[in-house]
């Protein structure tokens, strides 16, 4: 494409987009790796903005000679405007791009939140450009790295349903597989992907910390393949996955472990954490069928006056 169009595209010129002129604005880990698969497909990336000094690196070695200019420089060279800031921040900068007249009709504005779909991008919609949500299903690490991770990763899609071809074709040119979410479906969307991803982080290491604490000298050793096995096992068979002594109900072991938790970490929330996940582990395991209400019973007595102890301390 060369130079912004007057009006917002129509479906029909849609289903085939071209090669766009793009703009990043945030030059964290996601932007200037989503700049390099769109550079890869065909489109321009002309500018960036970043001050920090990682994220100048991360332009100059994802995205060599592109200049790095303010929001409202880049926002008005480009005809595909990428949008990679905090959630926190998006509403505000759509809003203030805008009020700069940066955003003129018939520019595409792409963010790449969870959290939102295109309602976040209500001022620019206003402004009569067109805007897509794209949120790729990935943890980045802000390098090159990121773009073979790309090669079938899901993108959660919310665009107008006229613009939708448009947005299949991007995410399809980043190597993604475009999985469409509902506006109102956004925070569950996200609050579940989180649950996967960011507290499975949090569990990884707490269990690091705790083999440390047992006297194991190499923690990460032993946990990886026991958690790859599991996560392999989860995703292939869901439930029926379950194993331990909360599946198999198990309580005394299960009382040990609280007991030497609060030995530990009294008083923490490495206790509170075991308590609800074994709660919830408990309660799919009914549900699955795989432990009876007779085989539960104890167990569900000791989580239950766990949890009153631990509330009464």
């Amino acid at each position: 494409m060369d130079g912004s169009p007057t009006q917002p595209p129509d479906a029909a010129t849609t289903s085939r987009p071209g090669r766009f002129t793009v703009g990043i604005v945030g030059a964290g880990r996601v932007g200037p790796v989503l700049g390099a698969a769109l550079a890869r497909a065909g489109h321009s990336v002309v500018a960036a903005s970043g001050v920090s000094e990682r994220s100048q690196r991360r332009a100059a070695d994802l995205l060599p000679g592109v200049p790095l200019l303010p929001a409202q420089e880049v926002a008005t060279q480009a005809e595909l405007l990428l949008l990679t800031v905090p959630d926190d921040a998006l509403g505000q900068l759509a809003a203030g791009l805008v009020a700069t007249g940066a955003i003129q009709p018939g520019k595409v504005v792409v963010h790449t939140s969870g959290r939102y779909g295109i309602g976040v991008l209500d001022p620019v919609r206003k402004a009569g450009a067109l805007p897509l949500a794209l949120h790729p299903v990935m943890t980045f690490t802000g390098t090159d790295v990121d773009l073979a991770r790309l090669s079938g990763c899901s993108f959660g899609v919310t665009a107008p349903a006229q613009f939708r071809p448009m947005a299949e074709t991007l995410v399809v040119e980043m190597g993604g597989e475009p999985e469409w979410i509902a506006e109102e479906s956004r925070p569950l969307y996200h609050a579940a992907l989180a649950s996967g991803a960011n507290y499975l982080v949090t569990l990884v290491a707490q269990a690091a910390d705790l083999l440390r604490a047992s006297g194991v000298n190499q923690p990460n050793h032993m946990l990886a393949p026991l958690l790859s096995a599991a996560l392999d096992n989860a995703l292939r068979s869901g439930d029926a996955a379950l194993t331990g002594p909360v599946a198999r109900g198990d309580a005394g072991t299960v009382a040990a472990h609280l007991e030497e938790l609060d030995r530990v970490t009294p008083h923490g929330p490495v206790r509170a954490a075991y308590l609800a996940m074994a709660r919830l582990t408990a309660d799919r395991a009914l549900a699955a069928g795989m432990l009876t209400a007779e085989q539960a019973e104890p167990l569900l007595g000791v989580l239950s006056e766990s949890r009153s102890k631990g509330e009464g301390q």
